[in-house]
């Protein structure tokens, strides 16, 4: 690319690229997406109407320059930097329809004859009247009827410059509002995005021909290989791959997956191959899915946006009500009309939900995803919250530190055994019993009948015609009723605590205890004496360890409470009595077990390595691998609350003001309408900043 450098400073730099004609929104983007690849660049901005690029580096400008004469906007390699929707072409769009309307004013007051003018403006405010009289068929008087009202008035009083002034105002404020919701929603939608260009799609003869995702349709054939991002879901046709799901339901292992197993987009191909049956189209995925709920997310309210907008509501009559006693009062229309041009619902409705919509993109960014305001609102108001100790309070990478055989059974027979029942049921503990076998070469043959897996319990099934078990002591113990063999009780008392303790059990004896290494994350600790400090009073733990085992992790983490062989009905059980008690409780888990209580809680939190439903049941998940974005999600919560709070006493103050300085001739109506939907729009752009400084 050939370019002008046109200033530069320490740091910064200011250049002109030379393109044929205007540089279009999609070139803009090219380049923008390309130099930002760049690691020796902390930031790009491109002007594509006036081909002008800042950029800010760190320290090499030769750098700069290479890479700026490197670029081509035909090299194809290029597009697959570019998402598919960047937001620059809502802004072009936006600032096209501000410029015209701006235009359109200036031709009106400059250039039209005043009895043009007067047709032209009466025909607008047609469209104003109309509104209005279909705000009213609901029986509530809306903002809609008072700007009917302001207009009408002014042009019953001949007032044309006055009616054209509103309806002028009431086009930019509009525009503006609009614009920037959809960019907040925007924002938040791209920070989500796949961002996959293309896939290598299989055709009818067979071959392979590499073509854009927005390309496929359903149905199609798609071969995804390894360290390749799934695009779309789909159903295997063939081939074997383990795939890693943490992008959707935060497993740490991967899993494998073969011919008629469903895949989702947003998943990745760790080893092996695919050819999937595409059942979802570009914008039909799971994965787009999640983003457009997300979107519509400022439909779960929280109780501040609720009230907000139903004050928002009820303030309209009152405003017709003082433009009324107004003009009762001062025989002043001018006066009365300042009070009708402004209300209070413009800024209510639009600032609080922008405010909900900015703290969910802004905690995406954290990999934290939120799936409404009412959730961060129960984040913030919580006073008790709930853990599950595996794969939440723990690192969910676990490893088998030993086999501890009884009744005479060989140790590495009981691991072969254990392993040939748990890779049928894939979790983290079965993994590491699988793995375990693979390391010391256990290999084995399918040695029992059909296995059945008991949700939260274990697994059962019989080998040479003996019931075999293996799982939580709750199971393997109170539920089966295995006896412990004769002489061996003390062995058995004196099983060391610090491991979680995996039971196996052959013909109702025990056979041995699996050593279960899952570590307690290193953060743990401190983060429940922060959340202590955040306001949190009751920190609970739950698990289906053994008591012994319970208390000596819950000594170590610091929690006020701690629960050991808890069922899945015990956790929502809780969580009810607390409620019963009037405290609002965060769930956070990671398991099948733990979903009655994710959907009990007034904000079930879903951790990085939780299980699919797990993720499907809560309301916000947690994709980071640290339990610091727990104290993060707190304090975007907190701040969001306090930041609804500010914008609702700043929108009654100043609108109030601006009403009482309309009421005593301080303020004409158009001076009126310019500072309520200035501050609309300050208080709306106010809310699209971050939280977290």
């Amino acid at each position: 690319m050939n370019f002008t450098v046109l200033h530069e400073n320490d740091g910064q730099m200011r250049i002109r690229a030379h393109v044929y004609g205007k540089m279009t929104v999609h070139e803009a983007d090219l380049l923008q997406y390309y130099l930002i690849q760049n690691p020796n660049i902390k930031n790009v901005v491109v002007h594509e109407r006036t081909s002008s690029v800042m950029i800010k580096y760190k320290n090499d400008r030769q750098d700069i320059i290479d890479t700026l004469l490197a670029f081509d906007f035909n090299d194809d390699k290029n597009e697959e930097l570019v998402p598919e929707n960047t937001g620059r072409a809502l802004d072009r769009e936006y600032e096209d329809r501000l410029f015209w309307i701006i235009c359109g004013r200036i031709l009106m007051k400059t250039l039209t004859p005043a009895p043009v003018r007067a047709v032209l403006t009466g025909a607008n405010a047609l469209r104003y009247l109309v509104k209005g009289v279909k705000s009213l068929k609901g029986g509530k008087l809306k903002v809609e009827a008072l700007d009917a009202t302001a207009v009408t008035v002014s042009m019953l009083r001949s007032d044309i410059d006055t009616a054209g002034s509103i309806m002028f105002l009431l086009s930019v404020g509009a525009l503006l509002e609009d614009w920037t919701h959809k960019k907040s929603v925007s924002d938040l939608a791209r920070s989500m995005a796949l961002n996959v260009a293309h896939v290598w799609k299989k055709t009818g003869d067979g071959e392979e021909v590499r073509v854009r995702v927005t390309d496929v349709n359903e149905n199609d054939i798609i071969i995804v290989r390894a360290g390749n991002m799934i695009p779309l879901d789909g159903v295997v046709s063939s081939g074997e791959a383990m795939v890693n799901q943490a992008s959707m339901t935060g497993e740490a292992v991967s899993v494998r997956k073969n011919e008629g197993v469903t895949v989702y987009a947003g998943t990745v191909i760790e080893d092996g191959e695919l050819e999937i049956r595409v059942t979802a189209e570009s914008g039909g995925t799971r994965y787009e899915k999640i983003v457009r709920m997300i979107e519509e997310s400022e439909k779960l309210k929280s109780e501040l946006e609720t009230r907000a907008s139903s004050l928002a509501d009820h303030l309209v009559p009152y405003s017709f009500a003082g433009t009324i006693l107004t003009y009762l009062f001062t025989r002043n229309v001018t006066r009365a009309l300042s009070v009708l041009m402004v209300d209070f619902s413009c800024a209510l409705k639009l600032a609080m939900p922008i405010a909900v919509i900015s703290a969910m993109r802004e905690a995406g960014s954290y990999k934290i995803t939120v799936k409404g305001g009412k959730y961060l609102e129960a984040v913030s108001s919580a006073s008790t919250i709930v853990f599950d100790k595996t794969g939440t309070l723990t690192k969910a990478d676990p490893t088998v530190a030993d086999v501890i055989p009884f009744g005479g059974n060989d140790k590495n027979e009981m691991l072969r055994l254990a392993a040939c029942l748990e890779e049928h049921f894939p979790h983290s503990i079965a993994n590491a019993v699988v793995n375990k076998a693979l390391e010391q070469n256990l290999a084995h043959e399918e040695m029992h009948s059909e296995v059945k897996y008991i949700v939260a319990h274990g697994i059962a099934s019989s080998v040479d015609g003996q019931d075999v078990v293996i799982g939580s002591y709750h199971f393997v113990f109170e539920d089966e009723k295995t006896q412990i063999p004769d002489g061996e009780k003390e062995k058995f008392d004196s099983l060391e605590l610090q491991y979680s303790h995996l039971y196996l059990a052959i013909g109702g004896k025990l056979a041995a205890v699996i050593y279960i290494s899952d570590p307690i994350r290193e953060e743990a600790s401190a983060v429940i004496t922060t959340l202590h400090k955040m306001g949190i009073e009751k920190i609970v733990m739950m698990t289906g360890d053994s008591e012994r085992t319970a208390e000596a992790i819950a000594k170590q983490v610091g929690v006020d409470e701690y629960y050991a062989e808890v069922l899945p009905e015990d956790k929502a059980a809780f969580i009810d009595r607390e409620h019963a008690e009037g405290r609002k409780v965060i769930m956070v888990g990671d398991g099948i077990n733990d979903s009655p209580a994710l959907s009990a809680s007034d904000a079930g939190i879903a951790i990085s390595e939780g299980a699919q439903i797990a993720r499907e049941v809560a309301d916000i998940t947690v994709s980071a691998d640290t339990l610091f974005e727990l104290v993060t999600l707190r304090n975007i919560s907190d701040f969001l609350m306090k930041r609804i709070e500010t914008n609702y006493r700043f929108v009654i103050g100043f609108n109030f003001g601006l009403i009482v300085l309309g009421v005593f001739g301080v303020l004409p109506p158009a001076v009126s309408a310019v500072l309520h939907n200035a501050s609309t729009v300050g208080v709306s752009l106010h809310s699209m900043t971050d939280l977290i400084e």
